[in-house]
């Protein structure tokens, strides 16, 4: 792509934002810094990579996955402000993702061990373990305000803080791994998934690329699922005082 071909991309940007000044919604100023942040980030990151790629130290690897963790922890770590202690919960739940999922597609010689695979595998991985951790926090929120009365009932009659907000967790587990089933069912059908459209426009063998594609959907389930169990076995206590009183949250 030509730096004149990419100037033009602007053009989507400026139309988003006489959009929502057309509708008065008042994000210009968001769209702005979010273009200028992406533009300068994504350059970064590629400078970054090329030189992880040219080098063989795995120190460099290790580094930008740890700083892939972090990242991502503390961003859906923001979806549960008032909950102490939530964000290490869920870097400790994206962490164990990782190193499983990644732990098998090494182990099993799915993916060869250079920067080249892992990186990209392990950015998709903690991406979407990232969404899925603050679609369970946002819904925990929802089901804990929601089911209160229900839940202060069940520890009045002896349950345990687990047995009474159990309902809460299944839900909240479910609800943050529709959007990713919800993406294996109309994948090929609604849309073209990322890596699959970047191999082909490479010029890649479009039955390759649909190898690749089928990985990282299978990968993702895995972690979607991984990730929410985690975080619900971990993070249940956070809902309850000492004292095993539902904790109010805004």
């Amino acid at each position: 792509m030509s730096n004149l071909a990419l100037g033009c991309t602007l053009i989507f940007v400026a139309v988003t934002i006489v959009a929502s000044m057309w509708q008065k919604l008042g994000l210009e100023k968001e769209i702005i810094i979010g273009t200028i942040r992406s533009a300068v980030q994504l350059l970064l990151v590629g400078y970054v990579l090329q030189f992880v790629f040219n080098t063989e130290n795995k120190a460099w690897l290790v580094l930008i996955i740890c700083l892939m963790l972090t990242v991502a922890s503390w961003n859906a770590g923001q979806r549960g402000r008032g909950l102490r202690g939530i964000r290490w919960r869920i870097a400790a739940a994206l962490t164990v993702t990782e190193v499983l999922t990644m732990g098998l597609l090494l182990g099993l010689s799915i993916i060869e061990p250079t920067p080249q695979y892992i990186i990209p595998m392990s950015g998709i991985t903690i991406g979407s373990a990232m969404v899925v951790a603050g679609l369970f926090v946002n819904n925990m929120k929802r089901e804990v305000q929601a089911s209160g009365g229900e839940i202060e009932a069940l520890l009045a009659l002896g349950a345990s803080t687990r047995q009474a907000i159990h309902t809460s967790l299944k839900r909240s587990v479910r609800s943050s791994m529709i959007p990713t089933i919800d993406g294996m069912k109309t994948v090929g059908l609604v849309q073209l998934p990322g890596m699959m459209t970047g191999m082909i426009v490479a010029g890649a063998n479009p039955v390759e690329a649909v190898r690749y594609q089928v990985l990282i959907m299978f990968a993702l389930v895995s972690s979607a699922a991984l990730t929410s169990i985690l975080l619900s076995l971990l993070s249940h206590r956070l809902w309850f005082t000492e004292d095993d009183r539902l904790r109010s949250i805004s």
